[in-house]
């Protein structure tokens, strides 16, 4: 028989973490300095105080109920998230084809203007980059930090054969592939004998080198000043208007995003895929199996830099301007979150965790100075609760039927 809802519990219980909410978020949000013409001033905002209380107080309640009715005995959290998420197994699937309906009706949408298709290309771009890293950290198991330095090489290339040689978009577009995955090709060499900690430090450190020499190679890059005047793609010589070629730039990153996904599912049914899952799971192993780790880091690495590439021209002709500032450790980091987030070998966690991690400070852009908070605390929930992700995908890609 199953106990009756702990009601009064549960409130007492969310009351006391909406007030330890609301003690923590004082300091950080009830309070701003206001510019004037009498000066700097100390401005509250209480509001956002009992916005946050109320966030922490329903979301325990919520989840002490979730672990009460899903079996009727106390749950911790890491096994109420396991419930939950095994539920979603079932509709994946089916959830991935919606959202590509979503994705390719959304210009047409009565909600849908030019900001929402605008905010929906940076969120795709973020997908990429995240499908890219994917196949380094999910499948491979590589931890790359260092992963902006081939989105740079990708745009930097674009910018300058189309200003210089006045190449078109769809011509520049795979070289710019290309050569992100050349540059990642003559990193790899060195590098990719080591692994652990010391890969991505090394990584790291190649990255800071990438964006020195961008900063200080004037006479090629444009220093600090960047580079400008990036022409724009066009479609068989047609140019599009600026409102319609938001929703055609729209079009192009759905179209790459889509390619960049079959690419690497069809990858991980192949014998390089399998042989990536094995250098994942275990490196002296795979070593015994006759499989060459350092090739197969290689070719892992090289891959991923290819599709970081792809994004990289792309953004580069979306902006029509690129500077080394728009390629700091910050988007390495945003990258490998939205990876661990959504969970590390998972295609359409990848796509959820961009919705999280970037298209939500898109849409709420006053809420662009805690960014960094939202990072943080999210991590730290899903680390406790998932450790391996939202949608974690770690089965094997290939396995025995029954006998």
């Amino acid at each position: 028989m199953a106990a009756a809802f702990p009601l009064r519990r549960l409130a007492i219980d969310a009351l006391l973490g909406g007030l330890i909410a609301a003690a923590l978020a004082l300091p950080m949000l009830g309070f701003r300095l206001v510019d004037s013409s009498q000066g700097l001033s100390l401005a509250t905002r209480f509001d956002w105080v009992a916005w946050a209380a109320l966030i922490v107080a329903g979301g325990r309640f919520a989840l002490g109920g979730l672990r009460h009715v899903l079996s009727g005995r106390e749950l911790r959290p890491p096994e109420a998230a396991r419930v939950f998420v095994a539920s979603l197994g079932a509709i994946r699937p089916k959830a991935g084809w919606a959202l590509i309906a979503i994705a390719a009706t959304l210009p047409f949408l009565p909600f849908s203007d030019r900001n929402v298709v605008d905010k929906a290309t940076m969120v795709l771009i973020y997908v990429m980059l995240g499908w890219g890293l994917n196949i380094v950290v999910g499948l491979a198991g590589l931890l790359d930090l260092g992963f902006v330095a081939s989105y740079a090489v990708g745009a930097y290339s674009y910018a300058l054969l189309a200003t210089n040689f006045h190449l078109s978009f769809w011509l520049c577009l795979p070289l710019a592939g290309l050569l992100s995955a050349t540059f990642a090709l003559t990193l790899g060499f060195p590098v990719l004998r080591l692994r652990g900690d010391y890969l991505a430090i090394v990584t790291l450190g190649f990255a800071e080198m990438v964006r020195v020499v961008l900063l200080n190679w004037q006479s090629l890059t444009g220093g600090p000043r960047g580079i400008s005047g990036i022409p724009r793609p066009t479609l068989f010589g047609v140019v599009f208007a600026p409102e319609q070629r938001v929703t055609f730039l729209y079009f192009v990153i759905l179209a790459l995003a889509l390619l960049t996904n079959v690419f690497a599912l069809r990858l991980r049914r192949l014998p390089i895929g399998r042989a990536w899952e094995a250098l994942r799971e275990d490196e002296i192993a795979c070593r015994s199996l006759g499989l060459n780790p350092t090739t197969l880091k290689i070719s892992a690495f090289t891959t991923g830099a290819m599709c970081a590439g792809f994004a990289g021209a792309f953004f580069a002709t979306r902006q029509g301007f690129i500077s080394p500032e728009s390629f700091t450790f910050i988007e390495s980091a945003v990258i490998l979150a939205i990876v661990v987030l959504g969970g590390m070998g998972s295609q359409i966690g990848v796509v959820l965790a961009a919705l999280l991690l970037v298209g939500l400070p898109e849409w709420f852009r006053e809420l662009q100075a805690y960014r960094m908070l939202a990072f943080g605390g999210a991590m730290v929930l899903i680390m406790l609760w998932r450790p391996s992700g939202l949608l974690s995908s770690r089965e094997p890609t290939i396995t025995l039927g029954p006998k």
